[in-house]
């Protein structure tokens, strides 16, 4: 098939949303990044998100919805602690695990009991939840591993030929995915990181623990209830291996491995210093532009001819930390500390 990239009018959003009652899969955008869409209901519609995208099948999706209402419909239960998180939170980057309710297939929840949901307050799918009067299970628009879509021309570059149709958005806010937590009686649990940052979780549930997978290697054989904690994720073709240190010394390690057909990721200016192909993500003092650039970044790398890249280590405090935890699966958590 022939994959028609449109411009969000209220037409094409009909024609999404109607391509979605029919069992399509659709590439729509968020504010985090751009999604893959089925009828969280479908269990077929689902399978064609997993066959698109070579996913794993125990690697959970989420749901997206565009009220507290529809909610209610998704999950047995909402603890308390969920509607603080949800007034502070939704719409937005926050996405949130409960367990599920029998009108889940087991395919949306890689046959666990939870389910995870969020609200996202991208306008554009908002109006195609809306219009298609679906919650849509959508996990990153990309081939599976690959670095996620923050543009419309990023998921057709995965895509084309895959999918009937993507709705061109723009780029994405964030540029990362959502922050993802589990919820407990009296605390949350930190499961991947995002845009809502540790930080501010804690100023709304001051328990907050961070669990062992946000930054180290999950067993292949181990559950998990979020996307994004195991498998290799975020990767482009060359090998990339984070260097922690501060700019002098990445410099000299740089030159003394310049035979091994290397390039750098770098932040921005650095790359004047360095005599070797460079790809950046932004301002070191910069966070939010760093993780709104890290995936556009790691795409590029496959324009250098490189075989090995080689990353300066971001800040890992605030939104750093999220932009670490992709960065860290990109390089299958190989880390060289000078």
């Amino acid at each position: 098939m022939d994959t028609k990239v449109l411009i969000p009018t209220e037409e094409n959003i009909a024609y999404a949303a109607e391509l979605l009652n029919k069992g399509e899969v659709v590439g729509m955008p968020t504010e985090t990044v751009y999604g893959l869409a089925a009828n969280a209901y479908d269990e077929n519609a689902v399978e064609k998100i997993f066959k698109a995208k070579g996913r794993p099948q125990d690697n959970p999706l989420i749901v997206h919805i565009n009220s507290m209402d529809m909610l209610n419909d998704l999950v047995e239960n909402i603890p308390q602690i969920a509607y603080k998180l949800a007034s502070k939170f939704w719409p937005g980057p926050l996405t949130m695990i409960f367990h599920k309710s029998d009108k889940i297939p087991l395919a949306v929840t890689a046959g666990l009991s939870t389910i995870a949901i969020r609200y996202p307050s991208n306008k554009v799918a908002c109006m195609l939840i809306e219009e298609s009067g679906l919650p849509l299970a959508a996990p990153s628009a990309n081939l599976s591993g690959r670095p996620s879509p923050t543009t419309a021309n990023h998921v057709f570059n995965d895509l084309n030929t895959k999918i009937p149709a993507i709705l061109d958005g723009g780029p994405c806010e964030f540029g990362l995915e959502s922050t993802v937590v589990l919820l407990a009686e009296d605390k949350v649990i930190l499961l991947r990181p995002g845009a809502i940052t540790l930080e501010m979780l804690k100023e709304v549930v001051p328990n907050v623990e961070v669990n062992k997978g946000v930054l180290h290697q999950v067993a292949d054989d181990e559950e998990v209830a979020s996307p994004g904690m195991k498998h290799t994720h975020y990767s482009p073709r060359a090998n990339v291996c984070i260097i922690d240190s501060n700019f002098e010394q990445f410099k000299k390690y740089i030159e003394a491995h310049k035979d091994e057909n290397l390039g750098a990721m770098v932040f921005d200016g650095e790359e004047l210093e360095l005599d070797v192909p460079c790809v950046t993500f932004g301002d070191e003092d910069d966070s939010i532009i760093q993780a709104k650039l890290l995936f556009n970044s790691l795409r590029a790398i496959d324009n250098l001819g490189v075989d090995r890249i080689y990353a300066r280590m971001p800040d890992v405090n605030g939104i750093g930390l999220a932009i670490y935890n992709r960065l860290i699966r990109a390089a299958g958590f190989e880390v060289i500390q000078l």
